[in-house]
């Protein structure tokens, strides 16, 4: 079968809970009977009203990180039995703000991709490099390790599921994109790793997502590239007009 698209929000820091339901009310209507995937990565203190708000439409809900405990006492952070009963249907994990701004590592992203799991969510689990790295010519053996270290201890049912995201740093709000052939070459080699490491029905399965600043022109071109899955979308993500063109590819 082939592997479904998808439009996946990251709203990052933005929209109050109120700017979050005014904003999902609108987006519905536009997505509605999308071929993508779509769904909407928002703040915590939104994830309550957003979730309620889009019920009965095709807009799934994820939550933007999460703790590996249960519970306990870690101070600020959410646990995957608290998103599991708000009926969240994915956690975006490890992406590079989470890593460079929170001192997140290979190895915490891939306790996190556990528990999410455990919890019975799915992980859009992020790598990516940064402009230094790709300069030095160290972008397909950082990209390996992050996807081996990330996937370590999964069975292949779970690969199967997770959603791996490919974001070049470099290219992450700052308005510059990955070539069409310098993201498939990147997702190209994600893929390969699955392959490598589960067989290449499960690598075919396994759906590899690209992010850094995709914009609604460049989604089209960048989602008809044979490794790349569809997006995990920042700043055109908090447009409504822009996420719907996204959201509404097709082929």
């Amino acid at each position: 079968m082939a592997r479904v698209k998808m439009a996946a929000g990251n709203w990052k820091m933005n929209k109050t809970p109120k700017e979050a339901v005014e904003f999902v009310n609108e987006l519905k209507a536009k997505v509605e009977g999308s071929y993508s995937e779509v769904v909407v990565g928002v703040p915590f203190v939104a994830l309550s009203d957003v979730k309620k708000a889009v019920a009965g439409s095709n807009i799934k809900v994820a939550a933007q990180n999460m703790h590996w405990e249960e519970k306990g006492a870690f101070t600020g952070e959410v646990s995957g039995p608290m998103l599991k009963e708000m009926g969240l249907e994915y956690v975006i994990l490890g992406h590079s703000e989470r890593r460079q701004y929170f001192a997140e590592t290979d190895e915490t992203v891939n306790k996190k991709v556990h528990a999410v799991f455990k919890y019975g969510m799915t992980p859009i689990m992020c790598c990516g490099e940064t402009l230094t790295q790709r300069e030095q010519g160290v972008t397909a053996d950082l990209i390996r390790y992050q996807v081996k270290i990330g996937l370590l201890g999964l069975t292949p049912d779970q690969v199967k599921q997770i959603v791996i995201a490919y974001e070049p740093i470099w290219a992450i709000g700052t308005g510059k994109t990955a070539s069409n052939e310098q993201a498939e070459e990147v997702c190209a080699i994600v893929r390969d790793c699955v392959k490598e490491l589960y067989g290449s029905d499960v690598a075919e399965a396994t759906r590899v997502l690209y992010g850094g600043s995709v914009t609604a022109a460049s989604a089209h071109d960048l989602f008809n590239m044979p490794n790349i899955d569809g997006g995990l979308v920042g700043g055109a993500s908090l447009k409504s007009d822009d996420f719907e063109k996204i959201a509404k590819y097709n082929g």
